[in-house]
């Protein structure tokens, strides 16, 4: 054997190792981000149905005239907006990717 042979073997098995440690860590990561993906999208549910149901309180007339009623019914509407607020932000990203 020469040593351009046992160079180029040594060089071989380097890159091999090198793609089995790619491969291990595109797995990896590539799970994690499918684990993520998978709890956005059910955080995503539960802030759909809260919005909903919030959504169908505001719809109610209030009957009694006091202020702090009237604060806290504001600050629901307030809640609301933020949750769909919360929501488009996390959804943007994947309307522009199709």
């Amino acid at each position: 054997m020469t040593a351009l042979e046992i160079t180029l073997i040594i060089i071989c098995l380097f890159l091999l190792v090198l793609i089995c440690a790619s491969f291990y860590f595109n797995f990896k990561f590539g799970k994690l981000i499918l684990d993520l993906q998978d709890s956005i999208e059910g955080s995503l549910d539960l802030l759909d149905q809260r919005y909903l149901s919030m959504s169908k309180v505001l719809e109610k007339p209030v009957f009694f005239d006091s202020l702090e009623v009237r604060q806290v019914v504001s600050d629901i509407k307030d809640c609301r907006d933020s949750i769909l607020l919360i929501a488009n932000k996390m959804t943007s990203s994947f309307k522009n990717n199709n």
